[in-house]
This record gives structure tokens, C-alpha cells and sequence, in this order.
């Protein structure tokens, strides 16, 4: 019975996902009718399709859609490997500054080193200097709170120093941003604000690779996090390398968050709410089925909310009139805060 009942869940998960995805690709800034849409997807659309209503759907629709599902998923499941390694629910991306060590290290390439960016329009020639600079921002801040878990013991001691060093992060963001040009002050808040959209698909592939083997080495260590929640005494007597998992762990969590980072900007909430929200619909702590149920669930979420921060624009809302897209992280709070209420009143 418990078999068939979570079956169940799987399928209804994977129902919201696709059509969640659908209606990234019927919905937009643009009124675009339906029947034209599903010509242009299926490749049957006759002459009277123009060219730009073929370029929205296949050149902007699609891919923020695929960017929203794959970004969503990264940063999710680092939450719960956040969340697992330092056996805290408030463990996340976010919370524990890894964003703001990412964000560091894009605002030096961007500020400092010249490059360009407004969330995910990444020139040729920066491109691999941003992702280098967010990766080694954010595996900073990973390793500074690795070596701060050796000495303190207290869960939330630990999550009060990773929101420290968060803000010492910022605080040298704030620095760059105030000898920066005001072009690149004005890029760089334009990419803070988050966005799921107007990433090409030239670059998809290392975006998608990236949030792959990020996945990859999160999925290889599902049976090593089940044993960590148990505690490191317990995993270590069992034959787990403590060491070598979080080593692994850093890395995984490192590459998901700063792959996500540097193309889409800090999003904030998804990583901490998602990993709750797969707990209680599966009602499970085993990774073995915890870890799938994060991804899809973390797509669901980042392309719901890249949904939602189009209808303002769309026309399905009539008594809000917009001509411009909702920042991401205007919308991820509808999500993540709820979430979060509901996990501290719930645990008090």
C-alpha cells in the first residue's frame, strides 16, 4: 500500500512538471495563439507563423523554460546537501552565504575584471572567467564553513556564522560596487535581481553539463548522506571517509550553486524551501528517493516561478497591466517563505 501510494506521488510530480513546462511555452509577454505555438514546437507552422513569433517561442520561450527546470534542480538539491551535511533545516545555498561568495566572485570579474553580464547574456569571452569566478567564490565560502564545523558543534552557532560570513561577502560586494563604474553597477544589479530567461542556446550546453555533474556526484553520494544523518561517529564506524564525502559534498554543492549563480544570478528560497517540501510529499529522510524527488520538485519550482514572473507582462492577469518581466527573486519568496514558517513552527 505504502509502495502504490508513493508511486502515485511520482506520477502526479511528474504531471505538474510537464505541464508546468507547457505552459512556460504557451505563456509569455507576448499573446502568441495556441494553435501557432504547437505548429512551431511540432514543426508544422505554415507561412503565415512570422519569424518573430518563431524566435520568441523557440529562442526565448524554450530555452528559459530548460534554464528554469535545470536551474531549479541544482539549487535544490545543493540545498539538501546543505541541509544533510550540517544536519541544520535552515541549511541552504542562501542562507549560509554561498550565494554572496558566488556573487563575490562574479562581481570581481564583472566590476574589477571588465566582463559583462545582465542575467545570463554572457559574452563569449567572459563567459568562462564569470563561472570561474563565481565556482571559486562560492567553494570559499563552502570551505570556510567546512573548517568552522570542526570547532563548532552547535547547529546553530554554525548557521549564525555562515550568515556572517554572508554578510562579509556583501560587505566587499558593496566595496566593488561603489569604485565601479556606474555601467557595471547597473549590470550588475540588473543580474542580483535573478532571472531564469534570455539564456541561448549556444550557451545551454555548459550550463546543462554544469548542472549535470553537479546532479551526478549528488546521486553517487545518497547512500553516504543517509549515514551522515545518523552522525559522523556512526557513518565513520560504518566505513564511510568522512573527509573524502565532504570533499565530494563541497564539490557537488559548489558547482550546483555557482553554475546556477553565475547564469542566472542569486536566486534565493529555492535551495532552502525545496528540499522541505520533497520531505513532506514523499514523507522520507532516505536520499535514495529524496534526492529524485528534489530534482523534480526543484524543476517544478523554478519554472513555476518563471511562469509566474511573466504573467504580470502576459495579459492573464487583467487588473495588472506590465510591459516589463517580475524579477526571479521577487517570486521565489511566494514559495520559499510559507515553507519556511511552516518548518520552524512545525519543529519550534
Amino acid at each position: 500500500m505504502k509502495t502504490s501510494s508513493r508511486s502515485l506521488r511520482w506520477i502526479v510530480l511528474c504531471i505538474i512538471l510537464i505541464l508546468v513546462f507547457v505552459g512556460n511555452l504557451y505563456i509569455g509577454a507576448v499573446r502568441i495563439p495556441i494553435c501557432h505555438v504547437t505548429d512551431i514546437l511540432t514543426g508544422n507552422a505554415s507561412t503565415s507563423v512570422s519569424d518573430a513569433t518563431r524566435f520568441i517561442v523557440l529562442e526565448s520561450r524554450l530555452p528559459a523554460a530548460i534554464t528554469a527546470i535545470f536551474g531549479g534542480s541544482g539549487l535544490a538539491v545543493s540545498g539538501l546537501l546543505l541541509q544533510t551535511a550540517f544536519r541544520n533545516p535552515l541549511a541552504g545555498p542562501s542562507i549560509l552565504g554561498i550565494n554572496s561568495g558566488a556573487s563575490l566572485g562574479v562581481a570581481v570579474v564583472m566590476l574589477i575584471g571588465g566582463g559583462s553580464m545582465i542575467a545570463g547574456t554572457i559574452e563569449f569571452g567572459t563567459e568562462f572567467a564569470i563561472i570561474a569566478g563565481a565556482m571559486a567564490g562560492s567553494f570559499m565560502i563552502m570551505a570556510i564553513l567546512l573548517a568552522l564545523s570542526a570547532w563548532l558543534r552547535n547547529d546553530l552557532m554554525l548557521l549564525i556564522a555562515g550568515i556572517l560570513v554572508g554578510y562579509l561577502a556583501s560587505s566587499f560586494i558593496m566595496i566593488l560596487n561603489f569604485s565601479a563604474t556606474s555601467d557595471g553597477v547597473q549590470n550588475y544589479v540588473i543580474w542580483g535581481m535573478g532571472s531564469f530567461t534570455a539564456l541561448p542556446f549556444e550557451r545551454m550546453p555548459v550550463f546543462i553539463i554544469l548542472t549535470m555533474t553537479g546532479l551526478a556526484f549528488a546521486i553517487a553520494l545518497a547512500k553516504p548522506l543517509d549515514l551522515l544523518l545518523l552522525g559522523n561517529d556512526y557513518a565513520r564506524n560504518l566505513g564511510i571517509n568522512i573527509r573524502n564525502t565532504r570533499n565530494m559534498l563541497l564539490f557537488a554543492t559548489g558547482i550546483l550553486s555557482a553554475t546556477a549563480t553565475a547564469f542566472c544570478g542569486p536566486v534565493a528560497f529555492i535551495g532552502l524551501a525545496v528540499p522541505h517540501i520533497a520531505r513532506m510529499v514523499m514523507k522520507t529522510d532516505t536520499h535514495r528517493i529524496l534526492l529524485p524527488a528534489t530534482i523534480i520538485i526543484g524543476a517544478i519550482i523554478g519554472a513555476s516561478c518563471n511562469l509566474l514572473s511573466v504573467l504580470p507582462s502576459s495579459g492573464f492577469i487583467p487588473w495588472i497591466k506590465s510591459a516589463s518581466l517580475l524579477p526571479l527573486n521577487a517570486v521565489t519568496p511566494l514559495f520559499g517563505v510559507p515553507v519556511i514558517l511552516y518548518v520552524i513552527l512545525h519543529r519550534r
